[in-house]
């Protein structure tokens, strides 16, 4: 193959299209179609079943009964009442896969064995037939000899006065009969199974483990769940043949027994999260060893509708059919929930009323006549949130809602069977327009065609998803086009632009202008070598003047000097040029920049002295000093080009590093300074430049007024509790973003929080610099900052990820709530063992009249255990705002 087929554009267009078509399948291309089907459910404008209700268990019910779990006669005492009305029926969604019992039921289960297996219940017996002796017993008296009748008379006397023949008998039956009215009032699971019995309308939730099944299963399900199992099917040759099966299940745990067999039926209750752990899915069978059984959701829906079991179609590859509702569903049977929007008050699509109003009264059971009653936890710390298309922190329970309304409205989305071949068509008809038309087109034309193709694109997936309920994956096709676009049209320009700026570039005009524009960019030293190649008259002598100022306001006077000396040997009169060569080699001699030797990282970039010209960064003009850190200082600087006040923060990376390692950390430093950069969110300082200047690191970002939060962590100074409330939830915003950037902080704590109180306005400073800095030592040999704010894993040594951050989150929420650090100690280890090993303290314990639901949070966020931790900031976030609600609510009642 010839140079030129390998520089084509036609060529190029191929090896695009052939990259993307690669990339298909990969996490990158799978979030942005994910994405795309998020903001098509949002968009859409649909009403729920008004058929379904939700009974929570929230925090008003937690506060009220107490904490959780609860003794199960509290749900019987839900069912007893819902019995009163004709619910069309109730889903459970509490697993009760473990008996319950309470420690007073075991010891009055031992009194009765005690008792059964004792010689107690004969006493009784014995004490009747005694009583009859006594009664027969005069005419035997006669018989006896005077002494003996005396003898005998007291005795009869004594026995017929005692409590032994007059109530000990009575006493022990009643001693029984206690005993046993306490084992049933104790023995919750009986109370319970009792009212499912009663009720006969209820359908338990059963949780499924997805994964392969290697082997057999360990034991067969026992008969209370096996006859839930689905039983009519088309199509399963075909779909064994395709490999269009159900999702199977390796492992399940089920519910007591003692529950389920009074139970209306049972379904399994799972979650199938996507790439990026978001729920959009609804399973609706599932395959447990070659038995299927169905969804919690089908289940609901098909028993709303007066059907049974034998009424549910399983269609292999299709969908379900119920009744003569007809379920379209991937190949795995997995449906396509449709979220609900949030009312424009944000209450929830769904009528959601508290355990506590309905047991208490304050709502009417009469409410719940034909509806579809679902049970379940809202309440903060009470089971895990997921990841919805319209909400980052929604409970299983409303997301079980939303997939009986899909259901029951046919709201779900489609994926039709053409959708394949139309993606295909859609890429092949890219791949060829790269290939064979774009490269033939004018600019113009060429966006104009682009851009119309595009929004088309676009138009369909948003037309067909909020109008049709079709789902058909359009991102990688308008991603092959735009990307294709942009880099064919930038390499037909840099082939073409770039050959005619190398005909002209030795000419003199050519130099100056160059040279311009290297200066303005700060790179001064390829300035002079074009300004050198210009013949030297006024006006290149003022060009060189103007680069030794710039040379002086980056402390470069050794250079200055030279550009001076430059001048002097044409025109040693030119303006101050004496005075201007005189002053910098004297500085020359006297300043020593970055990190060279002797400098310091303490030392400042203003210097004072007459004629000096404003200290210079790159292209920024350095004002003053903010403040000093520990591997640098902060100044404030200015861009003169476009007149933006900045912040610029300096790190003497020469100082703090070896020389073996210097580069490395250069290199990881931009990097970091790269991807903090990309970062935009209006809770994180956004970061405009970096830069080197003489081993002296610079990044220049965004000016902020305010101070940061170290000075609300004192107990006399401390921000309203709501305030810091919302502090931290935007804060978690701001996490969350940056992790999704796969972008972790490392050193979350006060004092890179910057806080303006006047305008509400919150900013996370220093994203990556403790990646930077955490090879570095001191002086001392000591890790540089103070573990305080450091996770387990981090203190370890261990790879971290953003759970960390969350950790060191939660310990900043306990600090500016309490006014104290949950982890103190006198010495670095000390401390560091605290934080890897010991719980910490209750924070309600320093701080009274603390909301509970801050305690769970904290208690969340600071988990060692990262499983147990918030998974994702957003999780953190969503509790934060419940919390505040909370916390408001309680206020106004005070």
């Amino acid at each position: 193959m010839n140079k030129g087929i390998w520089q084509s554009d036609w060529f190029a267009g191929l090896v695009i299209t052939l990259t993307f078509v690669l990339f298909s399948s990969s996490d990158f291309i799978s979030s942005i179609e994910q994405s795309a089907y998020d903001f098509g459910v949002r968009a859409s404008n649909k009403k729920p079943s008004n058929k379904i209700a939700i009974i929570a268990i929230d925090d008003n019910s937690i506060s009220n009964l107490g904490r959780w779990p609860w003794s199960r006669d509290k749900h019987a005492l839900l069912l007893n009442m819902l019995s009163k009305t004709d619910t069309a029926v109730i889903g459970q969604t509490i697993f009760f896969t473990e008996p319950q019992r309470d420690p007073g039921l075991q010891n009055i289960n031992e009194l009765l064995d005690f008792y059964r297996n004792s010689n107690i219940p004969s006493i009784t017996s014995d004490l009747k037939k005694l009583n009859t002796l006594l009664k027969n017993s005069s005419s035997a008296i006669n018989k006896l000899s005077s002494k003996q009748r005396n003898q005998l008379k007291k005795l009869i006397t004594f026995l017929k006065r005692s409590q032994l023949i007059n109530n000990s008998g009575n006493d022990l039956t009643v001693l029984k009969n206690s005993l046993i009215r306490a084992e049933h009032n104790l023995n919750t699971d009986r109370i319970f199974a009792k009212s499912i019995k009663e009720n006969g309308k209820v359908v338990l939730s059963m949780p499924f483990f997805i994964g392969p099944q290697l082997g057999k299963q360990s034991k067969e399900l026992p008969d209370y769940v096996t006859k839930n199992t689905l039983t009519k099917s088309v199509g399963i040759s075909q779909a064994i043949e395709s490999g269009f099966l159900p999702l199977t299940s390796y492992k399940t745990l089920t519910p007591i027994s003692e529950l389920s067999k009074d139970a209306l039926a049972i379904g399994n209750l799972i979650s199938v999260p996507d790439s990026d752990g978001s729920i959009r899915n609804e399973a609706l069978v599932i395959d447990h060893y070659g038995a299927y059984y169905p969804s919690l959701a089908l289940i609901l829906a098909a028993k709303g509708l007066n059907l049974d079991l034998s009424d549910i179609l399983v269609k292999f590859g299709e969908g379900v059919k119920v009744g003569k509702l007809d379920i379209r569903t991937d190949e795995s049977l997995q449906m396509h929930t449709f979220f609900y929007n949030d009312k424009e008050n944000g209450q929830s699509a769904f009528q959601i009323d508290s355990f506590y109003d309905v047991i208490s009264g304050k709502i009417p059971v009469a409410k719940y006549k034909d509806k579809i009653v679902l049970i379940g936890a809202t309440a903060i710390g009470v089971g895990s949130t997921q990841v919805t298309p319209i909400k980052p922190g929604m409970s299983p329970v409303e997301t079980l809602a939303h997939s009986v309304s899909s259901i029951l409205k046919q709201d779900f989305f489609i994926v039709p069977k053409w959708a394949i071949f139309a993606q295909i068509g859609l890429i092949l008809f890219i791949g060829i327009y790269l290939i064979l038309i774009l490269p033939r087109l004018k600019a113009a034309m060429a966006f104009v065609i682009t851009s119309t193709f595009t929004v088309s694109m676009l138009l369909t997936h948003y037309v067909l998803m909020t109008q049709q309920n079709w789902w058909i994956e359009l991102m990688l096709p308008v991603l092959l086009l735009l990307t294709g676009h942009l880099l064919l049209t930038t390499k037909h320009f840099l082939l073409t632009e770039r050959g005619k700026l190398q005909s002209d570039f030795e000419s003199a005009e050519s130099n100056r202008m160059l040279g311009l524009s290297f200066q303005g960019q700060g790179q001064l030293d390829m300035a002079f070598e074009k300004f050198r190649k210009i013949p030297l008259d006024k006006s290149t002598m003022e060009l060189l003047y103007n680069l030794a100022l710039d040379y002086e306001r980056k402390r470069q006077f050794n250079k200055a000097t030279s550009v001076y000396n430059y001048i002097a040997e044409f025109d040693p009169k030119f303006k101050d040029i004496n005075q201007r060569l005189a002053r910098t080699k004297a500085m020359e001699e006297t300043v020593i920049l970055g990190g060279s030797a002797g400098s310091s990282a303490g030392g400042t970039l203003v210097l004072e002295g007459a004629g000096l010209q404003k200290p210079m960064l790159g292209r920024y003009e350095v004002e003053k000093e903010l403040g000093k850190g520990a591997m640098g200082s902060v100044y404030l600087g200015k861009d003169p080009k476009i007149s933006r006040v900045v912040a610029i923060k300096t790190m003497a990376l020469s100082q703090e590093f070896e020389e073996d390692e210097l580069q490395d950390v250069k290199n990881r430093f931009f990097r970091e300074a790269e991807t903090a950069g990309r970062l935009s969110h209006p809770n994180i300082v956004t970061i405009y430049d970096a830069g080197e200047e003489h081993d002296l690191a610079y990044i220049a970002m965004e000016y902020i007024k305010g101070s940061d939060l170290a000075a609300h962590t004192k107990p006399d100074n401390l921000l309203p509790l709501l305030k810091v409330i919302s502090i931290i939830a935007r804060s978690a915003d701001a996490l969350e973003y940056a992790h999704q950037q796969n972008v972790v902080h490392r050193d979350i704590k006060p004092a890179n929080i910057m806080y303006e109180d006047a305008s509400d306005s919150l900013k996370i400073t220093d994203f990556g610099i403790a990646r930077i800095t955490d090879s570095s030592k001191t002086k001392t040999g000591m890790v540089l900052g103070t573990p305080s704010y450091m996770s387990p894993e981090q203190l370890a040594g261990k790879r971290v990820d953003g759970r960390s951050d969350l950790f060191s989150l939660g310990v900043m929420l306990f600090q500016l709530a309490t006014g104290e650090l949950p982890f103190q100690a006198d010495s670095m280890a000390t401390l560091m063992y605290k934080i890897a090993n010991e719980p910490h303290p209750d924070p309600s314990s320093i701080r009274k009249g603390l909301p509970r639901c801050i305690t769970i949070i904290i208690n969340r966020a600071m988990a060692k255990n990262i499983e147990k931790r918030y998974q994702k900031a957003s999780q953190m976030a969503s509790d934060l705002r419940k919390c505040a609600q909370i916390t408001m609510k309680a206020a106004q009642k005070k």
